[in-house]
């Protein structure tokens, strides 16, 4: 806690008590009326004077005027033994003298206001000193120290990314024995990108480094080293290599270091340097600072494409990082790690959780396990079951439910056709994803969802899978049309999907027949002012026309697909429809169950089927879970 300055209380005090003193002044001697004494002297022989109070220097009361109001006085006493007389001959009811006032009063009266004025100068010049202080440290580093911290970020709490691990292994051996890779004459890095999606723990593996290896950590913010002022930012990079020397061997950790790294002269437009400055000075460290110095820079980032390339070059960042996204064994792991901290029911089986999780980086299965925690707690349950987690997946990847949401009777049946659509021409397309879930509540912007989840991870996808997921995407309209003879807005987002698909076959992974193997538009991403603007257009006027005749080709092909398919199996369509409309949500194995022509179990009697699967999935987590590597 930041200790109270004495002169700042002292000087609050003193002028608290002269205010309060000079307002109780103010208020005893505003309303009074000053007399000459001899006035005085004239009212007191009128009668019109009842109450005199004679201090050392001065003569207070109250007298009547001449229209018989009350009014205060007061004046100057003079040598008159004969007042008393006077008093008491002419009936003054209240008379009474006062001894000699204080001398604390009289002190703080006339010397308070230059005490006060001494104090406040004192106050002033000190404060300039302090600022002279806060001046000459603004150039310092803000970067945080972690060294000797009683939770040691390890490998063991990171999960997955073996090969990232691997990388890195090089530096911890380097930072904890320097004099075995200088005995053979090889050279360590000097720096070390981390790059890849947000959320696959970039910072936690820097972290990682610094604990296994035990050494300093200093960790900074790239946004931390630009400030308005031109000169700060390479005047903290200096400083934070000053530092870094000094704890050698240590390590420097750098976080979004492309709000400092990106490419210089490539802004439009006018503005400071300032930015630039600081990358040249971060390049000048990275060159000059030897690497027998036993200091290391790790940074990261989630866009190495912005970067200067002279940031990239071999002597700088020696050594490139990629953080994947998990995959199915990976995600397992990571499942593993969060979920220690939590009481798991028996029926959780973390590997099917992993299955129903592609996509998904490290940041989204930890949030997963919370959220499933959290609704476990809204439920006073007393474990996490396997239902939480299965809800904990729809949240995060369609938004919480509005049961609340009254919706009539057509709008219903409409949403229950259009989510069947999508489903049932998923389940009539051989490249398709399987179907997990389909349901008709809303979640988030959606009045319904169908859930597809491949069963295993993918790194390329076929054209014939693209053509299948265009089918899928028009189910839903197919079944309004072909059902209710009228379409809606309904499927604005599976339109809008769809022809992001059929465009980027045809310009971008060269599946057009007509248009061949060309790639004719630049991938959707930002616009890297000063580098990317000034580009022309990649293609004629005639090769747009051709664009759109493919794309529309490939969509109108795609809906003839989705369309023969419901049209074959209608009664297949309105039996889904049926039970979406009673239940509201169906699993996989229930529309396996509808297509094959079973009769799916009542909803009163599957209180006893779920307690069936539950003794299963415990019997299957004992055996999948062994794979789950727990540090």
């Amino acid at each position: 806690m930041k200790k109270s300055n004495p002169w700042f209380v002292f000087f609050w005090i003193t002028l608290l008590i002269i205010v309060f003193m000079f307002i109780n002044f103010t208020r005893q001697g505003g309303n009074e009326v000053e007399l000459e004494y001899s006035q005085f002297k004239q009212h007191i022989k009128a009668g019109s004077v009842f109450k005199v109070l004679v201090a050392p220097g001065l003569i207070k009361g109250q007298f009547r005027d001449n229209a018989g109001v009350f009014k205060r006085f007061k004046t100057v006493p003079m040598d008159d033994p004969n007042l008393v007389k006077d008093m008491e001959d002419n009936k003054v009811l209240e008379f009474s003298a006062t001894e000699k006032s204080g001398w604390l009063g009289s002190l703080l009266l006339n010397w308070g206001p230059v005490v006060l004025l001494i104090l406040f100068c004192f106050w002033m010049m000190r404060g300039m000193s302090m600022g002279n202080k806060q001046a000459m440290s603004f150039g310092k580093t803000k970067a945080k120290l972690a060294v000797g911290a009683s939770k040691k970020i390890t490998f063991k709490d990171v999960a997955g990314c073996d090969e990232a691990k691997e990388e890195l292994q090089e530096i911890i051996e380097f930072l904890k024995d320097p004099a075995r890779f200088q005995k053979l004459g090889g050279k360590i890095p000097k720096g070390v990108l981390l790059f890849g999606s947000p959320g696959t723990g970039k910072t936690l593996l820097a972290k990682a480094v610094a604990g296994e290896a035990n050494v300093p950590f200093f960790s900074s913010s790239g946004s931390e080293f630009v400030e308005m002022f031109v000169g700060v930012g390479a005047s903290r990079v200096r400083d934070l290599f000053d530092h870094g020397r000094k704890s050698a061997p240590c390590l420097l950790f750098i976080d979004e270091i492309d709000a400092v790294g990106r490419h210089r002269f490539a802004g439009i437009g006018g503005g400071h340097d300032e930015r630039e400055q600081t990358l040249n000075q971060l390049l000048v460290e990275m060159d000059g600072f030897d690497s027998k110095e036993g200091v290391i820079l790790i940074a990261a980032t989630n866009r190495p494409d912005v970067l200067d390339p002279a940031l990239l070059r071999p002597g700088r960042f020696d050594r490139q990082v990629i953080i994947p996204s998990p995959d199915l064994k990976d995600r397992e792991e990571i499942l593993g790690v969060h979920s220690k901290k939590i009481k798991l029911d028996s029926d959780v089986i973390l590997n099917v959780i992993a299955r129903r999780t592609p996509g998904f980086v490290g940041a989204d299965l930890a949030n997963l396990v919370n959220e499933a925690a959290l609704l476990a707690a809204r439920n006073d349950q007393k474990t996490v079951n396997m239902k939480n987690m299965e809800e904990a997946i729809d949240r995060i990847l369609t938004g919480p439910q509005r049961k609340s949401r009254l919706m009539s009777d057509k709008e219903k049946k409409i949403i229950a056709y259009h989510e069947a659509g999508h489903t049932l021409v998923a389940k009539f397309l051989p490249s398709a994803d399987p179907v997990h879930k389909v349901s008709i509540i809303p979640r988030g912007p959606a009045l319904g969802y169908t859930l597809q989840l491949p069963e295993e991870d993918k790194y390329l996808t076929s054209r014939s899978e693209l053509l299948d997921k265009l089918s899928i995407l028009f189910g839903g309209r197919v079944a309004e049309e072909l059902v209710f003879s009228e379409i809606t807005t309904g499927a604005q987002n599976d339109i809008s999907k769809a022809t992001e698909i059929a465009m980027r076959m045809v310009t971008e992974f060269g599946m057009s027949d007509k248009i061949g193997p060309m790639a004719l538009q630049r991938p959707n991403e930002e616009v890297f002012l000063g580098r990317d603007i000034s580009r022309d257009a990649r293609h004629s006027g005639k090769t747009s026309e051709l664009i759109d005749e493919e794309v529309k080709n490939i969509i109108y092909s795609s809906k003839s697909r989705a369309s023969k398919i419901i049209k074959d199996n209608m009664s297949v369509l309105n039996k889904i429809v049926s039970y979406l409309l009673e239940r509201e949500n169906l699993s996989g194995e229930d529309i396996d169950k509808i297509i094959k022509g079973e009769e799916l179990v009542p909803l009163s009697e599957s209180s006893s089927v779920d307690t069936e699967t539950k003794k299963k999935s415990a019997v299957e987590k004992k055996v999948i879970n062994e794979r789950v590597i727990v540090s």
